[in-house]
């Protein structure tokens, strides 16, 4: 499992504004998760969007409706460092597993 500290999404200092203010500019990862049947019924992906505002591409998946194991996600997400982060931490705090988590640059997005 990763942790807030693990995100590398910017590999390059953010820039400062000039009040002093983490730059803002959008970034992108991927991320693959996966989903214990007893959260199949749990709206995950849209809790992304409204409560941390980042961008969800689904890029792959293995859900069923009537699934009797786990599923899976492979996700690209996009918004701010500070949206991954907190992203991050509510998949974190579900205890869901996390791998393949890689960020824009090294895979050239």
């Amino acid at each position: 499992m990763y942790s807030t500290n693990d995100l590398p999404v910017n590999t390059s200092k953010p820039a400062q504004s000039t009040t002093g203010h983490e730059d803002n500019r959008p970034t992108k990862m991927r991320v693959r998760i996966r989903i214990p049947k007893e959260y199949q019924e749990d709206p995950i992906i849209s809790r992304l969007v409204s409560h941390h505002g980042v961008t969800v591409n689904i890029a792959a998946a293995l859900l069923g409706a009537n699934a009797r194991d786990d599923g899976w996600f492979d996700l690209e997400l996009s918004g701010s460092t500070r949206q991954l982060q907190s992203a991050l931490t509510y998949l974190n705090e579900l205890d869901l597993e996390l791998w393949g988590k890689s960020d824009s640059e090294q895979d050239g997005w």
